[in-house]
């Protein structure tokens, strides 16, 4: 029978000390407890893993839990015992003594959640356990990696549709924090999903701040960027293994505790930066796209980009690695012309044309993002389908500090002129290098080849940069005065709208470039406002303990619960009850430990008045 929602309340207050649901958790909760199936879209820190581990304990039987990653296991499955959960993990890490005792539980009833990796139930005779441990729900994490169209897809995923046929009567929840409406479609059919009941929450991270800088001289750029935030954990995505390694030394060779982590380490050592990362004995990972899905650290601040992403979806999945707990995180993202090359040469190897095309179309709309002049916030939503209610979101550098526009009517004229001359003189239409060339009066095979060197446009555009042509171009095809096409060759055509423009020579506001600027921190609205100095002695107490347990940091109480404390001073046990966070097992285990060290501090400093 489904739990009533007082008793939901009262679980989450016992269980994970918290006061109130986050948008969509309880609704979720009461339609699987119903027995329905539910496919879940909630952003990264949204509490997605509640939706599943609520349910599980209010209800009897074993709830399953399918992840794809190893360390993401161990994660929950420690978070959860630290709330007294009886929650378990059986993957490829375990030695078979360990892996035995652990299936003896699950005969046994004595646990209440599995996490296991989707091709361990694949395997012969699991069909026969599942059957005896009396299975009342499965909950398919990540869920997007179901699809193909999704930014992570795994072949693996597809076989889970085997376990609607194992166990037909147990209610499906999928869950993922991105994924667009095709995705979404995708999931359920591929699921097997009946009637789900879906949750769409909003994709908005109100407490992540999104900038954008050229990059020049990025070394210079990061370090400038990490120096007032050197006590704070982060990420930097590079887009190669060898630019993580050199960018992990430099940083190191300079005092930073940096570390590199891509899939080209032995599995030890790969291991081991990650554990480091994890505990807080590393401040910064330099990792490739091969970071970061595994990964629940909650105090993640920033977030930077060494390279162009390939798309926006696994651009939004990156960044959403910054705040988890709801605290600020800043976000950075570090843009040239050479990695849209770079990129674009990467994708022409592409062998399968379909893919090809799709990922053209990604990298078009991810360069169309870190040039716009627009909210980035309101950019990033409006890809998922969502619009962002306002034009001023307070927390991206677009809407902290507007770009400039200009009258860009002149260079807007002779880059529309010039595509209309070519397919003109040629009939057929060019890329956009081609076009520049022309505008450049460049001396190419081709130009030499087509007679465009004949066209009266040849050699019009020497007063500005390649570079600067190449912005013109893109901004022209974001106001929809020139098109791409969707062949095998992306060649630029002239829309009915841009080729009117043209011959009424219409003015055209062009907006400047993104100016190199040191990233200053993004906005703090959502931050708790604590006793610093306080905050600081928490977090060593913090570190001291789990060390001695050998879990991370964050296991014990994440950095919101530790900034509530340093703000509310509880000096007792029982002044404990109403800080976020501290559930009864914490409470009772490690409560005394932090209102001494609360008491110790107090009887040498004076409380912060808080306004």
């Amino acid at each position: 029978m489904p739990a009533d929602p007082p008793d939901l309340s009262a679980l989450l207050k016992r269980v994970f000390g918290y006061g109130e649901f986050r948008p969509h958790q309880r609704e979720i909760i009461e339609a699987t407890l119903a027995g329905r199936d539910v496919l879940a879209l909630l952003p990264t820190g949204g509490g997605k893993s509640l939706c599943f581990q609520l349910p599980a304990l209010a209800r009897p039987g074993l709830t399953i839990v399918v992840s794809p990653l190893i360390a993401l296991m161990k994660d929950q499955v420690d978070s959860l015992r630290a709330s007294g959960v009886a929650a378990t993990f059986l993957n490829s890490s375990l030695g078979a003594a360990e892996a035995k005792s652990r299936l003896r539980e699950l005969h046994q009833g004595e646990i209440k959640l599995l996490y296991v990796a989707p091709e361990r139930l694949m395997l012969d005779g699991w069909a026969d356990n599942l059957q005896k441990w009396n299975v009342s729900a499965i909950a398919i994490d990540e869920a997007h990696c179901v699809s193909e169209w999704g930014h992570d897809f795994r072949p693996e995923y597809r076989q889970l549709a085997r376990l609607r046929n194992a166990l037909p009567e147990v209610p499906l929840i999928a869950l993922t924090a991105t994924a667009t409406e095709r995705v979404r479609t995708d999931i359920a059919a591929h699921l097997k999903l009946r009637h789900p009941a879906v949750f769409v929450s909003s994709f908005n991270r109100p407490n992540l701040a999104y900038r954008v800088i050229p990059k020049d001289q990025p070394l210079k750029q990061i370090l400038e960027f990490i120096k007032p935030r050197d006590q704070e954990s982060g990420i930097i995505y590079c887009a190669s293994r060898a630019s993580a390694d050199r960018l992990a030394e430099s940083l190191a060779g300079r005092g930073l505790s940096a570390r590199p982590y891509h899939a080209g380490l032995d599995a030890k050592e790969r291991s081991a930066n990650q554990e480091r990362f994890l505990r807080d004995d590393t401040r910064i990972i330099c990792a490739t796209v091969a970071f970061g899905m595994g990964i629940n650290k909650p105090n993640v601040r920033w977030v930077i980009h060494h390279d162009l992403p390939k798309n926006i979806e696994g651009y939004y999945q990156e960044t959403g690695r910054a705040g988890r707990d709801g605290l600020p995180g800043d976000c950075l993202l570090l843009f040239s012309a050479g990695d849209v090359a770079k990129q674009t040469h990467f994708l022409d190897e592409i062998t399968d044309e379909h893919e090809r095309q799709l990922a053209r179309s990604q990298l078009r709309q991810m360069v169309h993002y870190a040039e716009s002049a627009g909210c980035r916030r309101q950019e990033l939503l409006a890809y998922f389908g969502e619009a962002y209610p306002g034009d001023n979101c307070g927390g991206c550098d677009n809407c902290l500090e507007p770009r400039e526009s200009y009258d860009g009517t002149l260079v807007a004229q002779k880059f529309l002129s010039c595509l209309y001359r070519i397919r003109q003189a040629s009939r057929f239409g060019t890329g956009q290098n081609h076009v520049i060339d022309v505008l450049l009066g460049a001396d190419t095979e081709k130009i030499r080849r087509w007679g465009h060197d004949q066209l009266t446009t040849y050699g019009i555009g020497k007063e500005i940069a390649r570079n600067e042509w190449a912005a013109v171009g893109r901004e022209l095809i974001r106001f929809g005065h020139v098109g791409v096409s969707a062949g095998e060759y992306a060649t630029l055509e002239l829309t009915d709208e841009g080729l009117a423009i043209l011959k009424a020579r219409s003015p055209v506001m062009l907006t400047k470039p993104i100016a190199t600027a040191k990233s200053r921190r993004g906005r703090r609205e959502t931050d708790i406002a604590c006793d610093e100095i306080l905050f600081e002695r928490l977090r060593a107490l913090r570190k001291r303990i789990a060390d001695e347990r050998g879990v991370p940091a964050y296991i014990i109480f994440g950095d919101a619960t530790l900034r509530t404390m340093a703000r509310a001073y509880p000096e007792s046990v029982a002044a404990m009850d109403g800080i976020p966070g501290v559930g009864e097992k914490k409470r009772a285990e490690f409560g005394a430990a932090f209102a001494e060290e609360i008491a110790r501090y107090l009887g040498a400093n004076s409380r912060v008045q808080f306004g």
